[in-house]
């Protein structure tokens, strides 16, 4: 008997005294966390170097709350080619806060987003398809890399798809002089985060696949945090009286494009849309 309750209690030293060990081993809770890391700066400043190519992991571009796997509008054409990956929420949340009128128009996107009226160009259908300008936020987590070149007065943000581009403007901020497709961007710091007041907005952009939308009246405040060596957090606040109920917000992660030779390739596809938007122009002859 002895024996029994020496061993017992030998068993038992001996994992209180593992738990002590993995206790001590366990990471803090800010150990590797963005909060504890800060980035390398840019030259002759006391802010966080965002140069670089970076790129989303995600299929917010197919639609930014839940989604199931669906085949595509084409599948007996394209096969697994077209079809929509599944994904999570984006958003905070979980779901967009519509307006009831803003929901029905949102439906009647997704229904007509691939249907095509030369007449109504900028107005129906999926901007994407047509080789429109992305807009804020959507250039971000489209799927395609986008480079950050900063200098100390101003950021260029140039994306691959269709060569689109924007200025941040870091100091001398203004009001957007006319409404854009990326809207009008001018930003500041907070500790190392880079915030980013965007405007002047001309309402045609969509912001997904599956039909989500605001109006002219959007504004968008992005925040880019750099995280680790190679990682940064992105997070977006869009408010729209005119579509939804309260501003909402979408986070995500941007990756560090790390290859030797990585580039921005060419992506003009300017050509390419040409017999989806006038084929039915030519056929009518």
């Amino acid at each position: 008997m002895l024996h029994r309750v020496t061993g017992s209690i030998l068993a038992v030293a001996i994992a209180a005294t593992a738990a002590v060990v993995m206790v001590a081993l366990w990471p803090t809770e800010t150990e590797g966390q963005g909060a504890a890391y800060q980035a390398p700066r840019l030259m002759g400043t006391p802010n966080p170097d965002l140069n670089g190519i970076w790129q989303t992991m995600g299929t917010a571009n197919w639609n930014l709350e839940d989604h199931s796997v669906d085949a595509g509008p084409y599948p007996s054409l394209l096969g697994t080619w077209g079809v929509q990956p599944a994904g999570q929420s984006v958003v905070v949340g979980g779901r967009i806060p519509y307006q009831d009128s803003a929901l029905n128009k949102r439906r009647e996107n997704f229904e007509t987003r691939l249907t095509m009226n030369p007449d109504e160009l900028s107005t129906q259908g999926d901007p994407e398809a047509k080789c429109m300008m992305p807009g804020i936020p959507r250039a971000t987590y489209l799927p395609f890399p986008f480079q950050i070149i900063q200098t100390r007065s101003k950021i260029l943000v140039a994306y691959q798809f269709n060569v689109a581009k924007r200025t941040i403007h870091m100091d001398n901020h203004t009001e957007a002089p006319i409404d854009f497709w990326m809207g009008w961007s001018n930003g500041h710091w907070e500790g190392d985060t880079l915030v980013v007041d965007v405007t002047g907005f001309n309402g045609l952009t969509w912001l997904d696949r599956a039909g989500n939308f605001h109006s002219e009246a959007l504004h968008v405040v992005e925040r880019f945090t750099p995280i680790s060596p190679h990682h940064m957090m992105y997070e977006a606040t869009l408010e729209d009286p005119n579509v939804y109920t309260e501003p909402w917000t979408i986070r995500m992660p941007l990756y560090r494009r790390l290859e030797d030779a990585a580039q921005l390739l060419e992506f003009r596809c300017v050509d390419i849309v040409e017999e989806f938007i006038y084929g039915s122009l030519t056929k009518a002859q």
